[in-house]
């Protein structure tokens, strides 16, 4: 993947080397959960898209292991009415950031998730190709825990770090690459307390590089 030539490419933030998290597009700080629904990323494409979700199950209930199964292709359709209405479903997303900020991952940043469906982005078709999926444990309507926008606003730091292309006007959300067909985040998703908090986390890290060698 091509990089910006200003990009410090041994950098740490977080706990994750961005280096390493290029080179292999798993998050050393997020729970290894793999999920056999991705392919690979048409050639030649670019990361340059953050997209945020929501999802709950069942809907609007919290807690489990249900989202991880659905993921994985273990939800057991016996176990909630909902269910049977979604077990077949073949979808996935790069991680989840559960409740309590814990962070799940299910798919490489480098593979392309299944995540976005139909969908554009400033004339750009098909999201999946060149785009992260990050869920969040929700719902449209429920407000979202402080612990997830604190992870949420660090992981979207270090994603902006490791593919600069994703800058802070391209991260967006389902409804907005998928609109009349998708509502999340939804109105309770607090945009602009997140993008504060991303240009908090940013800064930070930025102060906190080493200076380069002949800088003064």
């Amino acid at each position: 993947m091509p990089h910006s030539a200003s990009d410090h490419s041994g950098e740490t933030a977080h706990g994750e080397n961005i280096k390493v998290l290029r080179e292999t597009g798993r998050l050393q700080t997020a729970r290894w959960c793999p999920s056999p629904n991705y392919g690979p990323r048409p050639q030649g494409s670019l990361i340059s898209l953050l997209v945020v979700h929501n999802i709950s199950l069942p809907p609007g209930q919290f807690g489990g292991h249900y989202i991880e199964q659905f993921f994985t292709n273990c939800l057991n359709p016996s176990e909630h009415p909902y269910f049977p209405t979604i077990a077949d479903m073949r979808v996935s997303a790069h991680a989840l950031i559960l409740r309590d900020g814990t962070l799940v991952q299910f798919v490489s940043f480098l593979e392309r998730a299944w995540h976005a469906g139909r969908s554009c982005f400033r004339g750009m078709d098909e999201c999946n190709d060149f785009s992260i999926g990050i869920e969040l444990e929700g719902a449209d309507d429920i407000p979202y825990t402080p612990e997830q926008y604190r992870s949420l606003a660090n992981v979207a730091a270090i994603i902006c770090s490791a593919w600069p292309a994703v800058t802070s006007d391209r991260i967006t959300g389902h409804c907005d690459i998928a609109p009349g067909r998708k509502t999340d985040p939804g109105p309770a998703f607090d945009w602009p307390g997140f993008r504060a908090s991303l240009m908090a986390v940013q800064r930070g890290m930025h102060d906190a590089q080493p200076p380069r060698k002949g800088a003064e």
